[in-house]
């Protein structure tokens, strides 16, 4: 009984460290996601209709929002300035961003992009990327859009910018493109972003692109997109450092989040890695796409990258990552925990297949690096497949580390694992032969971010319940 009673005090104090660890994350990452909150203050402000913009929903207002920003740019020095889009709805071409800059939409305002590809101008093609996503050449400018930018926030009172895809994916489904299709957003080589409390509809391609770019924060946003729309990505950070992404609800037809660095040997040679990822309480569904994606333009690399408090419902896949051999760069140090998936095809698949190339230049034997993940804390009903995890023969993914996961599958074959390595503990059904190995007490340090104080505690506390079970009970 002695021995009994110190195994619960051990227990207990054990929890109250693993608790504090989980404390340390949280506020780490929440300092992070607050740093630019406090700019939204700008000392000067100017409505649209200051400068001849008509919310009607057909007059065309490019020229108008051009010549606000291209006013309040004299304020750039001075604190900055907000722009504030009234009530209504103010259809507009493609337009720059400021430095230091508020775009603010009223409740009722809605942003529309206009129909006439004519006004999202083509653009150079993305040095990472080579040539257009679609098709080679240039690519279509976002409807709103920055570059080389310091301080920039797209707010509000829940407004809508709607992008009114519906002609640019009948374009894209009858190969009548010229160019890549635009992006709602896109902020490139930018820093101190942030974009928040709005609601973005029927992009014509990805929605929320900020590419080489640093300190951004996308905060309660929802995302809306048809679920057979093609390629209506939610919010794809590229090439991107310290990026957090919270409190956000997505649906479109493809990824509601996907994480880049660059496309191939444009890629490997551009060499702007995504790092210091964090994503948190993400809600939402998909029918061709995933959760939480990585790549599979990745060439780059993709490190550091925290997500938790994940519900995913009704989807294809709910945590991807995806390469293929030419594609070079590594994906490591992926700590993904606290998912609840609901109706998933399939909860976690490494796909090594996503062949598309830029161009016949690419080195077929750059391999790329995908190792240290750790995927924890997952429940889910109604799963067909637990996981698709296949590597590439001749470049094991390796240090793979599943803990605590509890899915309710219906196929027969709940695990197809090849050239992967790794270790779990706690996972149902039971994972595939290369993951089976125990994470505790011997593989701990292998598993990335089952920090010190955690790898000990739960070591100790899977040492000290065993050594009580073999002990002799007295009465």
């Amino acid at each position: 009984m002695e021995c009994c009673r110190q195994l619960v005090v051990l227990v207990d104090v054990l929890l109250v460290l693993a608790f504090c660890g989980h404390i340390a994350w949280t506020v780490k990452a929440s300092s992070q996601c607050k740093r630019a909150l406090s700019r939204e203050i700008r000392p000067h402000s100017v409505a649209i209709t200051e400068f001849g913009a008509v919310g009607d929903g057909v007059t065309l207002n490019t020229k108008a929002f051009q010549n606000a920003i291209f006013y309040l740019n004299s304020f750039s020095d001075k604190g900055g300035a907000k722009l504030f889009v009234p009530a209504g709805r103010w259809l507009t071409g493609s337009f720059d961003l400021i430095s230091h800059l508020t775009l603010w939409l009223d409740k009722d305002a809605v942003i529309l992009g206009s129909n006439n590809p004519d006004d999202w101008p083509v653009v150079d093609p993305l040095p990472s990327y080579g040539r257009g996503v679609e098709l080679p050449g240039g690519r279509h400018r976002s409807l709103i859009y920055g570059r080389n930018l310091t301080d920039v926030i797209i707010t509000g009172d829940n407004g809508t910018i709607d992008g009114q895809g519906s002609v640019w994916w009948n374009w894209f489904q009858r190969k009548t493109l010229d160019y890549t299709r635009p992006h709602l957003v896109e902020l490139m080589n930018s820093t101190g972003v942030v974009i928040s409390n709005l609601t973005f509809l029927n992009s014509p391609f990805w929605t929320i692109h900020p590419v080489y770019c640093s300190h951004v924060i996308v905060q309660n946003v929802t995302i809306l997109a048809p679920l057979d729309s093609p390629n209506t990505d939610g919010i794809n950070p590229d090439s991107s450092n310290d990026v957090c992404i919270e409190d956000c609800y997505i649906s479109t037809g493809d990824d509601l989040i996907a994480i880049k660095s660059g496309w191939d040997e444009y890629g490997i040679s551009f060499a702007r890695p995504s790092t210091n990822i964090i994503i948190r309480r993400l809600i939402g569904h998909n029918r061709n796409g995933s959760g939480i994606a990585i790549g599979s333009e990745m060439s780059g690399g993709v490190s550091e990258v925290y997500a938790e408090n994940l519900y995913f419902f009704y989807s294809s896949t709910a945590i991807t990552i995806k390469t293929a051999r030419g594609r070079g760069g590594y994906v490591r140090n992926i700590y993904i925990l606290n998912v609840t998936l609901v109706g998933v095809d399939t909860a976690i698949r490494f796909d090594s297949t996503f062949s598309p190339h830029p161009d016949d230049f690419y080195d077929p034997n750059a391999l790329p690096v995908i190792e240290r993940i750790t995927i924890k804390d997952v429940i889910g009903n109604n799963i067909k497949v637990a996981g698709l995890l296949k590597g590439i023969e001749g470049d094991t993914f390796h240090h793979v580390c599943l803990l605590n996961i509890a899915l309710t599958v219906t196929s027969g074959s709940p695990w197809n694992c090849s050239h992967i390595q790794g270790y779990s503990a706690m996972v149902s059904p039971e994972t595939c032969e290369p993951l089976k190995e125990s994470i505790y007490p011997n593989h701990s340090s292998d598993c990335y971010h089952l920090s010190n104080h955690l790898r000990s505690s739960v070591g100790i506390l899977i040492l000290a319940i065993s050594q009580a079970q073999q002990q002799p009970h007295h009465q």
